[in-house]
Order: structure tokens, then sequence, then C-alpha cells
């Protein structure tokens, strides 16, 4: 429909495509990673009829991941934070993650026979 066949109150309007911001698409993968294991846990519930214990060490690690992810992003598209609080900020989420992951991963393991006493040690 070209422009002059729009009726007086669409006139000048924008019907252009605007793409979501960087921030915007960084947290929608985040949640993406958080779809993707609640559909694990769920199918594996569905299949076994038991849930899994222990987890919430291992499902902070995709948000660790992505909250530094974020702050370079952040930094990259609007200049806030400053370069070096952004690059310290990352660092810093990625290292907990990386910590707090083999907790998590014995967590895990915790809830399937003979790994019970390595998560007791923890």
């Amino acid at each position: 429909m070209s422009e002059e066949k729009l009726p007086e109150e669409h006139k000048g309007e924008d019907r252009g495509y605007t793409p979501a911001s960087p921030l915007k698409r960084t947290m929608a993968w985040i949640a993406l990673a958080y779809v993707l294991i609640l559909l694990a846990l769920t199918t594996y519930y569905f299949y076994t009829g038991t849930t899994l214990g222990n987890l919430a060490p291992l499902l902070t690690v995709p948000g660790l991941i992505g909250l530094g992810a974020l702050a370079l992003v952040s930094w990259r598209s609007t200049g806030r934070p400053r370069k070096w609080l952004a690059i310290l900020l990352a660092i810093l989420c990625w290292l907990a993650a990386l910590a707090t992951l083999p907790i998590g991963i014995v967590g895990l393991l915790s809830n399937f026979s003979g790994f019970g006493i390595i998560a007791s040690v923890f």
C-alpha cells in the first residue's frame, strides 16, 4: 500500500522494523537457557516420576554467565558502566560461575545412585 492510499490518521507513521536493543537480546538468550533447563527438568520428572534436588548452585551458573555478558554488552552499547568496571564485573561473575559449577555438578550427581557419598562431603 503506498503512502498516498493510507487513511489520514496513518500518514507519517513509521512502519519499519525496529530491532531489539543488544541488552534485550542478551537477556533473551539468558531466558532461553533457563527455559531449556526447565524443559529438561520437567521432561525428567514426567519420564521418571521423581524430581531432581540440590540444583540451586547449578541453576545460578547461566545467570552468572549472563550477568557478566550483560555488563559487557551494556558497556559496549551505552557506555555505562565504565570500561574497566564492566570488565571487572564480567570477570567476577564468570569466576563465580566457574567456582559454582563443580558444586552444582556434585549436587546434580547426588540425585543418582552411588554419588550420595560425594555429595555428603560437600
